[in-house]
């Protein structure tokens, strides 16, 4: 993987790999489907955790296992869609300990953060989670600066500003927002889940991109897809183990006959929970394999105008004028964050166009 100071621009700009693989509109084909992928798969998920929730369900455990557990989907594209072939390198294959800890430490902080959001899920209101999880892109900016090595600029540091005024919003409030049912204590613990599971969502996706660059040191569609696949092995393994560690699992039937619309209706809806959240996994693989990891955390924020919206068509949440204004304050923040990678991908675009007519001049 290239450094900063080269062609691709680690925190949103097009990947050298990918983008010389493909025609232009073959490249936006393809990151088009990705980004739909992620949004009606996370934005699906999203509305599914809220309905089983809902409905009767109140297994945490449950509905952390169900964000990892159909991570056996993902081997359809590794096996259907092939990978670019790569060119020779001199450098030297991570060995299969190194390669299993970093699959061990990612997949069990995976775990960690699917709980939060579980925990998050369970006492907000869908829209207000959504917009929660906006927050993210604050998250992402100070960690890629750290981790990768991403320099701030003016749109990144307002998009962090405006999408923590956003959450601030919501937090100050919490006494309209908190749904009847959910005390002020537990809708406090909420919020701070959803905060933390943002934040260390953010880090998952700056230590991925950290792999790829120091350890994996390539970035093709089957190394990022293995990636996605042992790190759910790993969480999902973990979440099997917090579920019958914790007893929960002994709940469960009580809870599938106890559900409001019914024991059929309880397993589709994990079933189709599971589906969406991998749906949603897709469209991230691609976004990593076609822009960069930390991309993927930019586009599923569009999610948030997506959620609130059919949340309140489905659960018909209060969308009043602090959770209007708090929305409108995290479009703001994702506009700026992508018009910043719309200069980065100009620049790259720029820097490949530039780069073949000095090695041509050179040669003459």
């Amino acid at each position: 993987m290239p450094d900063n100071e080269e062609p691709m621009i680690i925190a949103g700009s097009i990947s050298e790999l990918p983008f010389n693989k493909y025609k232009r509109w073959q490249w936006w084909f393809l990151v088009a489907l990705s980004m739909f992928f992620l949004i009606v798969g996370q934005s699906a998920a999203v509305i599914l955790g809220r309905f089983y929730y809902d409905q009767g369900g109140n297994s945490k455990w449950m509905a952390t296992l169900v964000q990892t557990v159909a991570f056996p989907v993902l081997y359809i594209p590794f096996f259907i869609i092939p990978s670019p072939s790569e060119a020779p390198t001199s450098s030297v294959s991570p060995s299969i300990k190194i390669l299993a800890l970093i699959y061990f430490v990612l997949g069990v902080l995976i775990a960690a953060d699917n709980m939060m959001y579980s925990i998050g899920l369970l006492y907000l209101s869908a829209s207000t989670y959504s917009l929660i999880c906006a927050s993210q892109l604050a998250f992402n900016a100070v960690f890629s600066y750290f981790i990768n090595s991403q320099k701030f600029t003016i749109l990144i540091v307002n998009s962090a500003v405006v999408l923590s005024l956003s959450a601030s919003l919501l937090a100050v409030n919490e006494d309209k927002e908190r749904p009847s049912d959910v005390s002020k204590g537990k809708y406090i613990i909420g919020f701070l889940c959803t905060l933390g599971a943002s934040a260390i969502y953010s880090l998952l996706l700056s230590l991925m991109q950290l792999s790829f660059e120091k350890v994996l040191k390539r970035e093709t569609f089957s190394v990022v897809l293995e990636m996605q696949i042992y790190t759910s092995l790993v969480a999902t393994c973990a979440s099997t183990i917090g579920l019958f560690a914790s007893g929960e699992w002994s709940t469960l039937h009580g809870e599938m006959e106890g559900f409001h619309t019914g024991g059929v209706a309880y397993v589709l809806t994990l079933v189709w929970t599971a589906v969406a959240w991998q749906v949603c996994s897709v469209g991230v693989v691609g976004l990593i394999f076609l822009v960069s990891s930390l991309y993927s955390n930019v586009i599923s924020t569009v999610s948030l105008a997506v959620t609130p919206i059919a949340s309140v068509i489905v659960f018909h949440d209060n969308m009043n004028g602090v959770k209007i204004i708090s929305m409108l304050l995290a479009l703001w923040g994702f506009a700026s964050y992508i018009y910043q990678n719309y200069l980065d991908d100009s620049r790259a675009r720029s820097a490949q166009a530039v780069a073949p007519k000095s090695n041509n001049d050179s040669s003459c």
